[in-house]
């Protein structure tokens, strides 16, 4: 079974269809909003019908992966559902990493074998390269048949499996927005920052790109608790009234601050790193007291 449509060949779809392709999977047919985007895609690929009609792609494949939005899912399934098409024993995914697999129960109504496969990685672009599906893990729930075979193609395309009940995916896909997201919105913050003091955002970026990788590596090397430093950590009064100070300017950034920080505070009272005194001191002082 190597028949694959993707429906929603975005950066995703058209990525996950290429790595696809280099693992021995036939990419049969995939389908976008618009014939340029979709032509577009199988270039990127290398084959495949490219169609806007959703129903005749997913016609032509033994395993179907819906990589569309969330609001979509639902959709596009009944759709889906209502047509003409024998579901019996196709595969259809969804890859969505907080809608349970259950959005697909019309077509698991008609017969189909229905989970999700989300893998935990940011796409930004169409055309990515295979090796960034390697060595991360992919969030899989659904029926046993369908988890069965979406363990194999993550680990044909060099990952990982991690098993989600329904249940859990709201909590699972907020750390993975938390961990990728916001720290793109806490590097914006720190740039702006930087350029307060009328450096340009490219070299700010230049400047902060060593201390972030660094920080990574540590955490990657040691752990989390352990490559926490700075102010927090250190108990550092001065310090962390000389940043609010600068921070009063930048009412959202001054809010971010001190909840993060507050945060960083309670795994140094974790770690037994920082006197029960000087604990109340830097919390007063970030509460405002």
């Amino acid at each position: 079974m190597t028949d694959v449509s993707i429906i929603g060949a975005g950066r995703l779809g058209t990525s996950l269809g290429y790595a696809l392709l280099k693992k021995g999977y036939k990419i049969k047919a995939l389908s976008c909003r618009t014939i340029s985007s979709a032509e577009e895609s199988k270039e990127i690929i290398g084959e495949g019908i490219a169609s806007i009609d959703n129903i005749q792609t997913a016609r032509v494949g033994e395993i179907v992966f819906l990589c569309l939005p969330d609001e979509e899912i639902s959709k596009v399934a009944r759709v889906l559902a209502g047509s003409d098409i024998n579901w019996s024993k196709k595969y259809v995914f969804h890859c969505s990493g907080l809608i349970p697999s259950e959005v697909l129960n019309p077509l698991r109504d008609k017969g189909a074998l229905t989970a999700s496969i989300h893998p935990i990685q940011s796409f930004a672009q169409k055309k990515t390269p295979p090796a960034q599906f390697e060595n991360i893990y992919f969030g899989l729930e659904g029926c046993t048949e369908a988890l069965a075979l979406s363990q194999k193609i993550v680990r044909q395309l060099g990952g990982h499996p991690l098993i989600l009940q329904p249940e859990d995916k709201a909590l699972y896909h907020a750390a993975c927005s938390t961990a990728s997201n916001f720290f793109v919105v806490l590097l914006e913050m720190a740039v702006s920052l930087l350029k307060q003091i009328d450096l340009q955002e490219e070299k700010a970026l230049q400047i902060l790109l060593p201390l972030v990788k660094g920080t990574l590596h540590n955490v990657k090397k040691f752990n989390i608790r352990a490559s926490l430093s700075g102010p927090v950590i250190r108990g550092d009064q001065k310090s962390i009234q000389k940043h609010l100070e600068a921070l009063r300017n930048f009412p959202p950034y001054y809010e971010t601050y001190t909840k993060l920080a507050a945060q960083a505070l309670e795994m140094a009272k974790g770690e037994g790193k920082i006197s029960p005194q000087k604990i109340k001191v830097l919390k007063n002082l970030l509460e405002g007291k």
